[in-house]
């Protein structure tokens, strides 16, 4: 059963990492826009955007011992920051919009273990569970998923990817349904009412 469950996980590795490369990949085009030195980049990617990204876990995180232990690592990664020379050359107006960035870049962060938990991770207990699915739930699910399910901020898995608002998703599906026939009558009611 456990040699099963670790092939399972096994099998995952490459989708995750390639999330995960997808993401640095957009961070270092963002950072190659700026043409900035070796410095100030090892600065983003090693300070700026885990202390980011430690502030967005914090959030997150419900479980109080979770809570707490993400507190401590922030707080480690926090002093670092502070210490670093490049953080101390800023001026604040200038620092918080490079915090901006980086927390808008930790938002976006895909999770390596989203691929077990959500929506994947139900799917996916329900095939182990040999119950399935319908074919035509999938697809249904991935758009409730990416264009309805959202975020403390208010914000849903494609506006974050894409960096742009989409309409509410029931309100366009229900634009485009017409006014619902009534009901037949069935012959009983009919008998009655005469």
């Amino acid at each position: 059963m456990k040699k099963d469950i670790l092939n399972k996980v096994r099998k995952q590795f490459d989708g995750i990492s390639a999330l995960v490369d997808f993401w640095w990949q957009t961070v270092r085009q963002d950072v190659a826009q700026l043409a900035m030195t070796l410095r100030w980049t090892q600065w983003a990617e090693e300070l700026l955007l885990p202390l980011m990204y430690w502030h967005e876990q914090l959030h997150r995180t419900r479980c109080p011992n979770q809570k707490a232990q993400v507190a401590r690592v922030l707080q480690t990664v926090e002093e670092a920051f502070e210490r670093h020379p490049c953080t101390r050359q800023l001026h604040p107006e200038l620092l918080a919009g490079w915090k901006a960035w980086a927390a808008e870049h930790a938002r976006t962060f895909q999770r390596a273990s989203s691929a077990v938990e959500g929506r994947n991770g139900y799917l996916s207990q329900m095939q182990h569970n040999h119950r399935g699915l319908p074919l035509r739930r999938y697809p249904v699910w991935t758009v409730l998923h990416t264009f309805d399910c959202r975020a403390a901020d208010g914000t849903t898995p494609a506006s974050r990817f894409f960096r742009r608002s989409f309409p509410d998703l029931f309100e366009s599906v229900l634009a485009q349904i017409d006014a619902l026939p009534m009901p037949r009558q069935r012959r009983q009611a009919i008998a009655v009412s005469d």
